[in-house]
């Protein structure tokens, strides 16, 4: 090979640059040594103490910046290590592409140790594409086309494993293809929605998580408040999609099928705008799909979501560019002819004595973080508390995951807060969630990380508790967990640590935390007695 022929490595590095990824997340092995060896000054590599915090880092950065993440894990055993928080990002409709080496081809009839049998159908099928190239040369096209699939909606994670002797190997250079996404929804079917609004007396607008996805926040609230729609947030939404102190929001729709028709049960039109219909976590009847008084219609960008909806139409097109369509198409109405919405009714909790509700705790961090901050939960046992009490009410203020998988929030966080520095990043975890991606900590500590970590702590798994009452089981083990000294845990990471297990020392640590330079985690022991799922 001349001094002047490409090898993979370079092409791939080339690909990379051309497409504007130069964050690679990942934890380094022996099979990934060959890619990362004379690591190019341009590109930042981001480490994770393990896989599924590397994953949930770059499903963080993602998010934050509507742009793909790249991740490389090593082999088989880190690939297995992050799939928890792959089916996350898939979930999440998170564009990604995960890496993998793998043994050299040489090695891989003999079960080499490290090397992955099929490993292109490992992760499956929670990735949108796997592949391991036929050849060495076709590793940079392969790679190349992982992005572009990734970013096709319904957004999502690839996956692309590569034996480790390909990156020396003499290769061609690639052309990054620019793909360009689809356009707004049929306008025949627009007329309709916008029709069945202009009719409907008390007209619903359920939004959920490509609202955020599309940047359709505007149109969103445009939509609202043009029609007279009462605005929900859809069952298990991963990000802000209506502001919660609107005049016209409704609440939160719960996973549980009677509960869900009972809220949407006094109107008559239900327009979902960026959610399935609907997702549901237990099984039940849900009166709303099969009420023939009230029409259910949607508007997706996903084509999957949409064959399986039972609506009385359902539309596939970019969600932000099918909303302005909508929004065009509909009748400018005087104000006394547009729909009254149901308002959501919001209450302060009580200071009470002793160990902290977590309801006041989120409602004092309401009160005392940035009203632009960045909010992300993982906290099962206090979603109802944080939706009642900690309202967003901004654009891009919240994440969370779709999948109901635990080990997410933290270093979602992380790579939230490394993707931007304008606005505060706060996350607020339960003592169970936390331990799943706690790593994360310490690559949050590396970076010096303003981050705010509030660990609602109530020793054991209180949705899980919670959920038994509505499953109406008892007597469970595994719930509780004591002895986790979370504050030490912290401290041994790098971070600054503080705990809270009496209400009237809660103002002043909350501040104090928030105010920190560097990533600060306060242990609230709260009570352990209040928390619902639904």
């Amino acid at each position: 090979m001349s001094s002047n022929q490409l090898t993979v490595r370079d092409v791939v590095i080339q690909v990379l640059r051309d497409l504007g990824v130069k964050t690679v997340f990942g934890n380094p092995g022996s099979t990934e040594l060959a890619f990362l060896g004379d690591w190019p000054e341009d590109f930042e590599y981001v480490l994770g103490l393990q896989e599924a915090s590397a994953v949930g880092m770059a499903d963080g950065m993602a998010r934050a910046t509507g742009r793909p993440t790249f991740v490389n894990v090593h082999s088989a055993a880190g690939l297995g290590n992050s799939l928890g928080n792959l089916f996350t990002a898939y979930k999440n409709q998170v564009p990604m592409v995960v890496m993998a080496g793998q043994q050299g081809r040489s090695l891989l009839s003999s079960e080499a140790y490290l090397a992955a049998d099929d490993a292109a159908s490992f992760p499956k099928p929670y990735v949108k594409w796997s592949v391991e190239p036929a050849t060495a040369q076709d590793v940079p096209a392969a790679l190349a086309r992982c992005f572009e699939i990734a970013m096709q909606p319904p957004y999502g994670p690839t996956f692309i494993s590569v034996p480790n002797d390909d990156w020396d190997k003499p290769c061609d250079p690639v052309k990054v293809v620019d793909a360009i996404g689809f356009g707004p929804a049929r306008k025949n079917g627009l007329e309709r929605v916008a029709e069945a609004l202009s009719k409907a007396k008390r007209p619903a607008l359920v939004v959920g998580t490509e609202i955020d996805i599309f940047d359709a926040y505007d149109n969103a609230v445009t939509l609202a408040e043009r029609t007279g729609a009462t605005a929900y947030v859809a069952p298990v939404v991963a990000a802000a999609a209506f502001p919660e102190d609107h005049p016209q929001f409704g609440g939160f729709l719960p996973a549980i099928p009677e509960n869900l028709s009972k809220m949407l049960e006094r109107h008559d039109l239900v327009v979902v705008a960026g959610a399935p219909v609907f997702t549901f976590h237990v099984e039940g009847e849900a009166a709303v799909l099969t009420n023939p008084d009230i029409k259910v219609m949607q508007l997706t960008s996903d084509p999957n979501a949409a064959a399986r909806a039972k609506a009385d139409l359902s539309l596939v097109g970019e969600l932000n560019e099918s909303l302005e369509k909508l929004i065009e198409l509909l009748p400018e109405k005087p104000a006394a002819d547009v729909a009254k919405p149901f308002a959501i009714e919001r209450s302060t909790p009580e200071k009470g004595d002793g160990k902290p509700s977590a309801a006041y705790v989120l409602s004092r961090l309401s009160e005392l973080m940035p009203k632009d901050a960045i909010l992300v939960e993982e906290a099962p046992s206090h979603r109802p508390a944080l939706q009642k009490n900690l309202p967003v009410t901004q654009k891009g203020g919240f994440y969370t995951m779709s999948s109901g998988g635990l080990g997410y929030g933290l270093p979602a966080s992380v790579g939230i807060g490394l993707a931007q520095d304008e606005r505060k990043v706060v996350a607020v975890i339960g003592d169970g969630s936390m331990q799943y991606s706690i790593q994360a900590l310490w690559t949050a500590a590396q970076h010096g990380l303003p981050l705010t970590i509030i660990v609602l702590n109530n020793s054991g798994y209180g949705a899980l508790k919670a959920f038994s009452d509505i499953m109406g089981t008892s007597n469970t083990p595994g719930m509780d967990l004591p002895e986790i000294d979370i504050t030490q845990i912290a401290l041994g990471y790098g971070c600054h640590a503080s705990k809270v297990d009496n209400v009237d020392e809660l103002d002043e640590a909350l501040s104090a935390a928030l105010n920190d330079p560097r990533p600060h985690v306060i242990d609230v022991i709260v009570d352990p007695n209040q928390g619902n799922v639904y």
